[in-house]
């Protein structure tokens, strides 16, 4: 359903504004004021004073999708060093060559698969009706953004100095990651529900 705000002047307006990101700077970032704005009551969203319960099943999307946002960075990474390590060379060889290098790509690589795969399995398993998808969209959340972002790691680790500069990507990636274990939830908070959903066992669909 779309929600139609009637505002009155002034209507809204921008509050406190963030700058200097570490990442995800292309997205502006600040508060919104609203000042005598109008919701007509066949425009609610749920039942009224009911916002928790469609805040709670708003977090169980907005976790999936930042899951697979880490699931896109991690494959970008994983693409990058695998070039990066083929073409560049070092004593005569490719860095691909090298046992340091091929376990930093072999295993980026198998994580992303992992976090992909568990990304689809909640994905196609979350009901939208309800709120009681916490402890996989929890999950799926933890385990893709940390991927991620030792995954980016792992490719600035790869490119070397050339990582630490943004003519290749990767310093960038890695500073988006960063931003997905903090934002819809921080890993902390993932670690708390998870605890409390699994207090009783696990569930039966395992």
């Amino acid at each position: 359903m779309t929600v139609r705000v009637h505002l009155r002047r002034p209507g809204y307006s921008l509050g406190q504004r963030i700058k200097g990101k570490l990442g995800m700077r292309a997205s502006p970032t600040a508060e919104l004021v609203f000042e005598d704005a109008i919701v007509p009551k066949e425009d609610l969203v749920g039942e009224w004073n009911g916002a928790s319960l469609c805040m709670m099943r708003n977090l169980e999307l907005e976790r999936v999708v930042l899951a697979a946002m880490a699931v896109g960075i991690a494959k970008r990474c994983v693409h990058r060093m695998g070039a990066y390590a083929a073409e560049r060379k070092a004593f005569g060889k490719p860095l691909s060559a090298f046992g340091q290098m091929q376990r930093h790509v072999a295993e980026s690589y198998a994580k992303m698969m992992a976090a992909r795969a568990y990304l689809y399995a909640t994905a196609n398993s979350l009901d939208l009706t309800t709120t009681g998808n916490r402890l996989d969209t929890d999950g799926v959340k933890l385990f893709a953004t940390t991927a991620a972002k030792e995954i980016a790691d792992a490719a600035i680790q790869v490119h070397g100095g050339y990582g630490y500069v943004g003519e290749y990507q990767v310093e960038q990636l890695w500073r988006d990651a960063k931003l997905l274990e903090i934002g819809g939830g921080t890993l902390e908070s993932h670690h708390k529900n998870m605890i409390r959903d699994l207090e009783n066992g696990l569930p039966d669909s395992i």
